[in-house]
């Protein structure tokens, strides 16, 4: 009569015996810390995001309040790094057979964090000086941009692909552009393609079809990034 229960109950004991067995790897030391710290940067991030855009967006006065509360920031920094490990850990678990996952799953991350710390700057910038528009916002977002490449650049070497030494550190980061400079435009042209080539199948929403081509695009992006760097720029890699 019990017996789900009790299978139940011990597949989550043996999860956490996993999970202890995970942290206390002296080998995931920095991959956990690692994980603690982008979970962490990008609840405050959010948080910044939070603040400066939830007063424009068409939600009730409470809600928006709510959002941009330092309740609601101490809260993603609580959840997030927990979520972050977690899913870091889920991911180790199944890299057991495709041992590739787990740097994928930390490239995701990287990723993740380059792209609140782009929109976060951003926002930062925004809210210090009141300016949404225009020359100045032109350089808000040339030094977001620059920012996030050059905190992809590094913790994708050090942590996701984990390159001890470099002996043309010059060369490497030029190919690390032009890596992201190719997978900005595969962005770019997958988005028009699904969109504009394709187009949206019969009864479906302009809108959400655009969206459609934006995730499309994105993974896409992402796909040519992770090889690119993998096996040319960081291909001194001994993860």
């Amino acid at each position: 009569m019990f017996a789900p229960e009790k299978n139940v109950i011990i597949r989550i004991i043996v999860s956490l015996f996993t999970m202890v067995k995970y942290t206390a790897d002296a080998s995931n030391k920095w991959d956990i810390i690692g994980a603690l710290i982008i979970g962490e940067a990008v609840a405050w991030l959010l948080f910044i995001l939070a603040k400066v855009n939830a007063p424009e967006l068409p939600l009730p006065s409470g809600l928006a309040d709510t959002l941009s509360s330092l309740t609601t920031a101490i809260l993603l920094a609580v959840v997030l790094p927990i979520l972050s490990l977690e899913g870091l850990f889920i991911v180790w678990l199944l890299s057991k057979r495709f041992k590739i996952l787990y740097q994928a799953a930390k490239f995701a991350l990287v990723g993740a964090l380059n792209t609140f710390i782009d929109l976060g700057i951003l926002n930062l910038l925004i809210l210090l000086t009141g300016i949404a528009s225009g020359n100045f916002f032109l350089v808000f977002k040339g030094a977001s941009f620059t920012i996030a490449v050059v905190n992809s650049y590094l913790w994708n070497k050090y942590w996701t692909f984990k390159v001890k030494k470099t002996d043309e550190v010059e060369r490497e980061f030029l190919q690390f552009i032009f890596v992201s400079v190719i997978g900005f435009f595969i962005n770019v042209g997958t988005a028009a393609l699904v969109v504009n080539v394709i187009g949206a199948p019969v009864g479906f929403a302009p809108g959400l079809w655009a969206n459609v081509g934006a995730l499309i695009a994105t993974f896409t992006a992402l796909a040519w990034n992770f090889i690119g760097y993998k096996f040319w720029v960081f291909k001194r890699s001994n993860a």
